[in-house]
């Protein structure tokens, strides 16, 4: 059990939030707010702008800001450098800011962006790296996210924006090789991927590079859109042009890069290899999961949260007649029933994805059961991209623009579909979809009378908390398993998951354990089928301490509903306001205004 007193709260103070209630609104800004609203509307309009990608997201790359449709970010050594320095300069800022005079709502965006600042400027310290501690892996870099984000996001609706595509590749090529500059820089550094991961990145990469133009999702989307909408010119052919002659030599030469780091790559997998890797991690473990708690505490936590969901489960399976063997290996037993998978096929993949577009249908009209206030925006789910299924993880959310032009999207990872049983994957698609990802950050980006930096903040461990905390939702509160006890062992191997990943993650990192035995653990204590286990712990080894935010988040905010059902009066629907619609805020923050 989490013990309160370890969240970690930002600079602004609990006092801060002794009685903060949901949505408090002012008839007018006062000074002090007007200020504070001034520094965080500069930084996010500064975020905007440094982020071409961002502003396509939100459907910002319009108007004022039409020329950031052509334009991807700038990532060289000099621009690296350049996010430390601005990172150290907000911290610098806001530490001027006193609380006195806010109203609570400001109260709170204080205390929001003081936890953010903070953890920005202690990782500036780290010399390498961004984001995490490699530039490019198996699932970020250029190469992974630009062909996705061209296919799905880029808005193609006049000639212009069809330019606009042609100079963003230009630009991907640009990119490329900026990564490539500051992955041999982190390698003088002693930074380098694992070899096992090393050799996934190249594969993709390789991928890629050999893929003919005109087979690639960015160009056909480019064609189909033009030709929708009856552009003239030969758009296909320019950009294949720029594919050929710029992107593919631009890929090989990060591919060049990594093959000659190669010989010299280990296959230690945890951050503590790296310089100052202790200290990467504790603040990695800081940021996502928003408490000061240890690597150790993590793991201990993860531990005893592994033994009492399978206690649980335990009890399911023996009602259903499975008594032999651990819990692990009764649901890997499951997990491997043919009469539980989908072929492996092109036409099964298809009909899968239909069948979970099919569960967000019949879950729409239910929601407001348990909801006052529900997403506008709509959420599609598709296929991870074939090209970059090897590195990608199980399944991801995109969300939906500002402007309600583009839905939500929920990617799930077909490259083996032994890997999703039937009986677990209406559990994913609640998580992914609605009513947690997509619901939840919908509804934020929705709640008009919050100023525009908290409706897209992000905060893993509220986001993955609430999204864990929404596959109770769905279980208990709808009850979308009655009768359907494998749907129920479902719904808690997926929560018996993410606390086998506060223990891999801490393992890897903190306890030194090697990949191999990471994925034993997985495989054994939660039935991860082999090769599912084997991406879910080359993700941990590369995007250090997220895989903690799940769980932690999870328990905080179900902590939060025992309490204010132990409360005369409780309302579910109010209670579900009064969690989203403050936001993604850290969870400190968010017991401050829970328990107001």
């Amino acid at each position: 059990m989490i013990d309160r007193r370890r969240l970690m709260l930002s600079s602004a103070g609990l006092g801060l939030m002794a009685a903060l209630p949901v949505m408090a609104q002012t008839p007018a800004m006062s000074p002090a707010d007007a200020r504070l609203d001034a520094m965080l509307t500069r930084w996010f309009e500064e975020n905007v702008d440094l982020s071409p990608e961002y502003a396509t997201n939100l459907g910002l790359d319009r108007g004022a800001r039409a020329a950031l449709s052509g334009q991807l970010r700038q990532a060289g050594i000099a621009d690296a450098e350049a996010d430390r320095v601005r990172a150290r300069a907000r911290w610098a800022e806001i530490q001027t800011v006193s609380d006195e005079g806010l109203s609570d709502q400001a109260r709170v965006s204080l205390a929001v962006y003081r936890f953010t600042a903070e953890g920005a400027a202690r990782a500036a310290d780290i010399p390498y790296g961004g984001g995490g501690p490699y530039v490019v892996t198996q699932r970020s870099g250029a190469y992974f996210s630009v062909p996705d984000f061209m296919a799905n996001q880029h808005r193609l609706e006049t000639e212009a924006d069809a330019e606009a595509f042609i100079s963003r590749l230009s630009a991907f090529a640009r990119l490329l090789d900026q990564e490539s500059e500051r992955i041999a820089a982190d390698a003088a550094l002693g930074v380098m991927l694992p070899s096992f991961l090393m050799d996934k990145t190249l594969t993709q990469l390789r991928t890629l590079r050999d893929t003919p133009a005109y087979d690639m999702a960015m160009l056909q989307a480019l064609i189909r859109k033009t030709d929708e909408r009856n552009m003239m010119g030969d758009w296909g052919a320019q950009a294949a042009s720029v594919i050929d002659a710029e992107i593919k030599p631009a890929l090989s030469r990060q591919i060049a890069v990594f093959e000659a780091q190669r010989p010299n790559a280990t296959e230690d997998a945890g951050a503590w290899k790296l310089p100052q890797g202790d200290k990467a991690y504790a603040l990695a473990l800081r940021a996502f999961t928003t408490t000061d708690y240890s690597a150790q505490d993590i793991h201990d936590i993860g531990l005893q949260q592994v033994a009492s969901i399978q206690a649980e489960i335990d009890t399911i399976l023996k009602r259903m007649g499975m008594t032999e063997g651990s819990v692990g290996a009764r649901i890997k037993t499951l997990s491997e029933d043919p009469q539980h998978l989908w072929p492996n096929t092109d036409e099964a993949k298809v009909e899968l994805i239909e069948s979970l577009n099919r569960q967000m249908a019949e879950l729409e009209p239910m929601l407001p059961r348990v909801f006052n206030t529900l997403p506008g925006a709509k959420v599609e789910i598709r296929r991870v991209p074939p090209s970059i299924e090897l590195g990608a993880p199980g399944g991801y959310y995109q969300a939906a623009s500002l402007d309600g032009t583009r839905p939500g999207a929920y990617y799930i990872n077909l490259s083996n579909t032994a890997n999703w049983p039937k009986w677990g994957l209406p559990t994913l698609t609640y998580h992914e979809a609605s009513p947690g990802h997509h619901f939840q950050i919908t509804v934020a980006r929705e709640a008009g009378s919050l100023p525009i930096y908290r409706r897209v903040a992000g905060n893993s461990a509220f986001n993955e908390g609430w999204a864990l905390y929404a596959e109770r939702v769905a279980a208990d509160d709808l009850d979308v398993y009655a009768g359907n006890p494998l749907g129920r062992v479902g719904y808690l191997q997926s929560y018996l998951f993410r606390a086998v990943r506060l223990v891999v993650d801490t393992g890897l990192h903190h306890k030194r354990w090697s990949r191999d035995q990471a994925i034993r653990y997985m495989i054994e204590e939660c039935g991860e089928p082999p090769e599912s286990a084997e991406k879910e712990i080359d993700r941990y080894c590369v995007s250090i301490g997220q895989a903690c935010s799940y769980k932690l988040g999870q328990t905080v905010i179900a902590r939060l509903r025992a309490e204010a059902e132990a409360r005369p009066g409780f309302d579910l629907k109010a209670f579900h306001d009064r969690v989203l619609l403050n936001g993604s805020v850290p969870l400190a923050v968010l017991e401050g205004l829970m328990r107001a």
